[in-house]
């Protein structure tokens, strides 16, 4: 008798593991949650389409065949690999060697890379991590190639075929070298100030609102809430006047420090400046859209434990700005309140 695989019931092969490791049709039955007879029922369907006895019962028990003893190894192993296959993965951070590559500027880096590397650290010392820079390179097509696992941004609506979570929001402030005196501070005095912005690409990259878009996907190019200054300022005998416009957060405190520069930037980065550079920071004289920094992957990374858990870390590392975001605005004076703030601290 020819045997042929596309008609072997593998129910069958799941019955002769069983009864090869426990040498009794009883316990195999046991094992596999069915009846005595249906395990002998399954044996002899196997015997025949083998040709072979592959069990003799004796008094220790069912004692294999030749045929039998050379067919239990790669029955076992390939039951194993279906089980793999049908089963859903697991993922232990504690034990991985994985390598995840995320996508991020110099901004979002600052914020997040240190609490993340701590969370890698305890949970997980083995995972590696490589964070490449969102600038210069087709975002949502190394994304489709799986060659990034998540993306740190600020995105607009991302196409169906991604995921996004909020990580945590900010608006802008103003920042000087520490030695810069700015005094009361309002619309026709910040008119006059030479302006330094960070953006990633304008309309000679194809940036479209302050955005780029590749493949669907629509990230943040400029990162300053440009409508709110033009719209403050229109009124305004001088109109805007971007000085400077640098691609690198970065290399701001440098360019700020004994100049007469002034710098747009996210409130979180003024706070993490002010820590380590001479840097003073200042509320602007006009209200700024709150901007949402989210972390995205694609869809057909859902339901997978490992990418779960890194998006679920990369939340971890964010809380710190997230809570501070909301103290700050919990905090915050009304706004004539404020400019005597400021105006006082920089008299």
């Amino acid at each position: 008798m020819t045997v042929s695989f596309k008609t072997l019931d593998l129910n069958l092969l799941r019955v002769f593991d069983a009864v090869m490791e426990e040498r009794s049709v009883l316990r195999a039955s046991q094992k596999v949650s069915l009846s005595q007879s249906a395990v002998s029922h399954s044996l002899a369907r196997l015997r025949e389409m083998l040709e072979d006895e592959l069990f003799v019962r004796t008094t220790a028990g069912m004692q294999p065949t030749a045929r039998a003893l050379g067919m239990a190894p790669l029955v076992r192993e390939a039951l194993k690999s279906l089980e793999i296959a049908v089963e859903l993965p697991k993922f232990e951070p504690d034990k991985s060697t994985k390598l995840f590559t995320l996508a991020a500027n110099d901004f979002t880096t600052m914020m997040i890379a240190s609490p993340l590397l701590q969370i890698l650290g305890r949970e997980a010392p083995h995972v590696d991590l490589v964070i490449k820079p969102v600038t210069r390179i087709d975002l949502a097509e190394q994304i489709d190639l799986g060659r990034i696992d998540a993306a740190i941004g600020i995105f607009a609506t991302p196409p169906e075929r991604f995921r996004s979570s909020f990580l945590f929001e900010y608006d802008d402030v103003l920042i000087t070298g520490a030695k810069r005196k700015l005094g009361k501070l309002d619309i026709a005095g910040f008119a006059r100030l030479p302006i330094v912005v960070v953006s990633f690409g304008g309309e000679q990259e194809g940036a479209v609102g302050g955005f780029l878009s590749e493949r669907g996907l629509a990230r943040r190019s400029e990162m300053f809430d440009r409508p709110a200054l033009e719209k403050a300022l229109a009124e305004s005998e001088s109109p805007p006047r971007i000085a400077v416009s640098v691609p690198h957060f970065l290399a701001l405190p440098a360019l700020l420090e004994d100049t007469e520069l002034a710098a747009i930037v996210p409130r979180p980065l003024a706070h993490s400046f002010a820590r380590t550079h001479a840097i003073a920071t200042h509320e602007l004289p006009y209200p700024t859209s709150p901007i949402e920094v989210r972390v995205l992957w694609h869809e057909r990374h859902e339901g997978d434990p490992a990418q779960e858990w890194l998006h679920e870390v990369v939340r971890r590392s964010a809380e710190d700005v997230r809570s501070g975001a909301k103290q700050s605005a919990g905090n915050a004076p009304p706004p004539g309140k404020r400019e005597r703030q400021v105006a006082a601290k920089n008299a």
